[in-house]
């Protein structure tokens, strides 16, 4: 039953346009591979190629060349969406965002080969980040990584594993694919892109877009998503805004515009333990020069919200505050070293209940269940899946 289950989500989760919007031709003067059916610029200097993953597929991808660019930005897009209908909206960034941008096919998607899966889009992702290191000389902290709704999975995957990257982008985010259709509590093995378990390990700034009319993947995705983020960057919650259209709103492009701004200053991240002092000292400088951008847009330790609900809910004081009354303790005497051991067990012993109390909750209220029919479940990833494909010819008819 949870092998049919997790193979009928992940069946369900992806739903690449049939055709493909685009075709690939050879340029018969220079040998470069470009596409058709889109209109480029004379001025848009831009590769497109075909790189092969770990998993054997041949994945197309586009690389947008921005002569004035210091930053990098690596798109995965949404579900329904291909290189061409992405094709204009990528070349608009580049240029009004001052960035190189790189855009992928999924494997299954456009005119890469295989079949889309959860593992599949990891390999996809990895393959067009180390092209992008290996091709371009692109360095991990010169990039940030950007995913748009089914593309905020693979995203958060690969910023886990790589910690100097220079921030990431969330468009329109899902907590995990089986959040977007069920109020689920807990996270089921057998669910996909699990970005709740995964956003409180990203060390780099994280940006979240979502509309405030989203009737897809609900808002209150993204905004779960950004309390949970170590390195909170201002939100856009977009009034009025659904699943689609984002791009069409002027604040979209001003915020990005403000975030990439804020991000060039910022110094690249050199480790984790080190970025507390050099957020401090990128303010400071921010402040001496009479340029307060960073200084209302980056979130300090000092000023951050807690993340954790229990934290909230106890009033546990900050990690400095924390730290700080630990030495004052340890300088007391030997007793307070005892009491403070003592402590630490308790407060073990108390995460050891929550992780309990956690496990416990090994079922899906009842209610859930019956609302769990084939039928629902396909008509709702179904909208999931075909989401994007108006808006975009939308947006690129009008760029």
């Amino acid at each position: 039953m949870g092998t049919s289950t997790s193979s009928m989500a992940a069946k369900f989760a992806f739903y690449p346009p049939n055709p493909p919007s685009y075709n690939i031709i050879v340029d018969e003067a220079t040998g470069r591979m470009r596409i058709s059916d889109v209109h480029q610029r004379d001025n848009v200097d831009m590769d497109v190629l075909k790189l092969t993953t770990k998993r054997g597929n041949e994945i197309v991808a586009m690389y947008f060349k921005n002569a004035s660019a210091s930053l990098t930005l690596l798109y995965s897009h949404g579900n329904a969406a291909d290189l061409g209908l992405m094709f204009h909206i990528f070349s608009e960034l580049s240029l009004h965002l001052n960035v190189n941008l790189m855009g992928y096919d999924y494997s299954g998607y456009g005119h890469s080969s295989g079949k889309a899966s959860e593992q599949d889009t990891y390999a996809d992702i990895e393959a067009a980040y180390k092209c992008l290191e290996e091709t371009y000389g692109v360095k991990e902290e010169d990039i940030i990584l950007y995913g748009q709704s089914v593309g905020s999975g693979p995203t958060l995957e690969l910023a886990i594993r790589f910690h100097q990257l220079r921030a990431v982008v969330l468009h329109s985010p899902i907590l995990s694919g089986l959040r977007v259709m069920y109020p689920v509590k807990r996270t089921f093995w057998f669910d996909i892109y699990k970005n709740i378990d995964k956003i409180p390990l990203i060390s780099c700034p994280v940006l979240v877009i979502h509309g405030t009319e989203d009737d897809v993947v609900d808002i209150s995705h993204g905004k779960q998503l950004w309390e949970l983020c170590k390195e909170k960057y201002e939100p856009l919650w977009l009034k009025g805004g659904n699943h689609c259209n984002l791009e069409l709103y002027p604040e979209y492009l001003r915020h990005l515009r403000k975030f990439i701004s804020a991000i060039e200053k910022l110094p690249r991240l050199r480790n984790v333990s080190e970025q507390k002092t050099t957020d401090e000292a990128v303010v400071a400088e921010s402040s001496s020069s009479g340029n307060n951008t960073i200084e209302q847009v980056i979130i300090l330790d000092k000023s951050r919200p807690s993340t954790d609900l229990r934290e909230k809910e106890k009033g546990r004081p900050s990690i400095g505050q924390r730290s700080e009354k630990s030495r004052l303790s340890t300088d007391s005497s030997g007793s307070s070293r005892e009491k403070s051991r003592s402590s630490i067990d308790k407060r073990d012993k108390s995460r050891k209940s929550v992780d309990r109390s956690g496990k416990a909750r090994n079922s899906v209220d009842q209610q859930e269940k019956a609302r769990n029919s084939f039928d629902r479940l396909g008509n709702m990833v179904r909208s999931v899946g075909l989401c994007n494909v108006d808006c975009l010819k939308q947006t690129a008819a009008e760029a």
